[in-house]
């Protein structure tokens, strides 16, 4: 039984452990003609444990084309590059009036006009200016941060 096993499935030590599987699963049993019963068993166990090497291979296969398809991590000029950009844009928005931090920070989260004018209290028809009004500053805030930024690397 070990070499019919064998022969379906290729491995020698997991040849072994189905026919054990299989002498088990007689012993349980106890079929009227047990030579038949034992070689269907095995047969079943090989189909089986066939299909979960398939699945085995299929999966390592995907986790393989996952980690190959992924983007490689950032180098540590990069990682440090945008730390900057995060703290400077962090730095710009605590710069701006609150009302203008809000409206961005709302709009940046997919709020549409009417929430953000009931978050903030004002009328639908001013949301767009003062989003508009809020970049600008937004914008002038950050470009002063980035030359000062450029001002004292040129200090150092």
């Amino acid at each position: 039984m070990v070499r019919f096993l064998y022969r379906r499935i290729g491995d020698q030590a997991r040849a072994e452990d189905l026919a054990q599987e299989a002498f088990v699963r007689a012993l349980e049993h106890q079929p009227s003609r047990p030579r038949a019963w034992l070689f269907t068993v095995a047969a079943n166990l090989a189909r089986d444990e066939g299909r979960r090497a398939a699945v085995r291979r299929r999966h390592l296969t995907l986790i393989k084309a996952e980690v190959e398809t992924r983007p490689p991590e950032p180098g540590p000029e990069v990682a440090l590059q945008r730390r900057e950009v995060v703290s400077r844009v962090r730095a710009a928005l605590a710069r701006l009036a609150e009302r203008d931090r809000e409206a961005l920070l709302l709009w940046e989260e997919g709020f549409d006009y009417d929430e953000i004018s009931q978050v903030l209290g004002l009328a639908r028809g001013s949301i767009g200016t003062t989003l508009a009004r809020a970049r600008t500053r937004f914008a002038a805030a950050y470009e002063e941060l980035d030359s000062e930024g450029s001002d004292e690397d040129v200090a150092r």
